[in-house]
């Protein structure tokens, strides 16, 4: 792959059309105006990241988290663009000192397609075909089909959010550049692939467009045969996943301090461990200055995140030829130096022990896997039988934005999956109260 093709500011949908506007954003930073002022990215301040929605104690949610990587993401952006055009000057006139604004995009938009309740909400679509009701439906859809729905993905359904042509939406959906819609597919292959992981990044729905966008920037084909496609990942792929990676297992311990669920000692021994001898000196220094607790673990955060980023820019400009042949293992955290990795891998098993197993983690999880897997029911049962009086009910509350008299049942089944993921937590909370009869419009 090489980064003249990768980099293209040609819009999916209006490819026809492809013209530049005279003004001071570029076609990249577009895309990230886009974004933020589209309603599906505005929902995710209702939407969990990893604790419950905050009461007294302000914890991220799927809106901050994803400001976040998209800040971390542009500085690892902008880093790599640095070097890339110090080292390669013959490309000053291309697109590539856009990255930063491509990558930070990208991270906007990387959670969008996540449904309700975290990750618990992918959890609970995907069991509910595989374990559960929907087991029923397998005879009548074909096996590709039955592949996407047991192996739902919140990755695949945000590259179906930003490109498919929903009812009375413009062609091409939210129009983004190709570069950006390329690098938010963390698992570029399909469903069939999806592996013990269960991860995969386009739904057959949207293969076509994926393998268009893959043709256009000269994204390596793995697989030799036209099925199960696989593709080598887009290079600004590592960068948007490395910033969610920083951002998550950071956060995730500072909100796990503000909840009391690790002491400050706990805490600011984790953060340390991503600094020398040197470095914690010079820290100690600027610590002694600060009298609150909270903003001492804020700036160490932050420091780690310093560390981080300076680290996984290094790893990619030494991988870069490995990345471009399609041929780089593993993401960039796990090849950073080992007194790094070491930290972050004390991060993370402390995260996995002590926060997502933690009470009100799972109440979260219990709770959404029962309020989506019973939406989920009434609302297939719906389209499948719309002519019932209840089931026209149902149908009445969910946008015409999704077709719920699609052709097939796989289309009709994926217009339920659109308007539930597409739902805040105290959205679907109040739908499934409401069918339930514990809760009633106030007269």
């Amino acid at each position: 792959m090489n980064w003249k093709q990768l980099i293209s500011n040609k819009r999916f949908g209006l490819e026809e059309l492809h013209y530049l506007k005279k003004d001071d954003r570029s076609e990249f930073q577009r895309d990230y105006d886009r974004l933020i002022f589209s309603a599906p990215f505005r929902r995710l301040q209702n939407k969990t990241q990893v604790f419950p929605l905050p009461g007294s104690v302000f914890v991220h949610n799927r809106l901050t988290h994803s400001l976040e990587v998209s800040c971390v993401g542009r500085s690892l952006g902008n880093e790599v663009s640095k070097a890339l055009l110090s080292k390669n000057p013959e490309l000053q006139e291309t697109h590539l000192s856009e990255i930063g604004s491509i990558v930070a995009a990208a991270c906007l938009a990387h959670d969008m397609g996540n449904p309700p309740f975290g990750h618990s909400g992918e959890k609970a679509i995907g069991t509910y075909f595989s374990e559960g009701k929907g087991q029923e439906l397998r005879p009548m859809l074909s096996e590709r089909e039955w592949q996407d729905l047991i192996h739902f993905e919140g990755n695949a359904n945000a590259f179906r959010l930003l490109t498919h042509q929903f009812k009375g939406r413009r062609r091409g959906g939210f129009v983004m550049t190709y570069s950006t819609l390329a690098s938010i597919v963390k698992y570029p292959f399909s469903s069939s692939l999806a592996g013990e992981k269960q991860k995969f990044g386009f739904f057959l729905s949207e293969e076509a467009d994926y393998q268009n966008i893959a043709q256009e920037l000269g994204i390596l084909q793995l697989s030799k045969e036209k099925e199960p496609l696989r593709f080598a990942r887009h290079p600004l792929v590592y960068l948007v996943e490395a910033a969610d990676d920083i951002c998550y297992q950071m956060m995730d311990i500072e909100d796990a301090h503000k909840l009391k669920i690790l002491t400050t000692e706990e805490t600011i021994a984790l953060y340390n461990r991503f600094f020398t001898e040197e470095r914690k000196t010079k820290m100690r220094e600027i610590a002694s200055i600060v009298t609150d607790t909270n903003e001492l673990i804020a700036y160490l955060r932050s420091s780690a995140i310093g560390v981080l980023v300076k680290e996984c820019t290094r790893v990619f400009l030494e991988k870069e030829d490995e990345i471009l042949a399609g041929k780089f293992e593993g993401t960039l955290i796990w090849n950073m130096q080992p007194r790094i990795k070491e930290a972050y891998k004390a991060c993370s098993a402390t995260a996995f022990s002590r926060i997502y197993n933690s009470k009100d983690v799972v109440d979260i999880e219990l709770a959404g896997y029962k309020v989506i897997t019973t939406l989920i029911d009434l609302m297939i049962e719906a389209v499948r039988f719309p002519d019932k009086a209840y089931s026209q009910l149902l149908i009445n509350r969910v946008s015409s934005q999704y077709d719920t008299q699609a052709s097939s049942l796989y289309g009709k089944i994926q217009a339920v999956l659109d308007y539930i993921s597409g739902m805040t937590d105290v959205y679907a909370l109040d739908l499934y109260r409401k069918i339930n009869g514990n809760s009633l419009p106030a007269l």
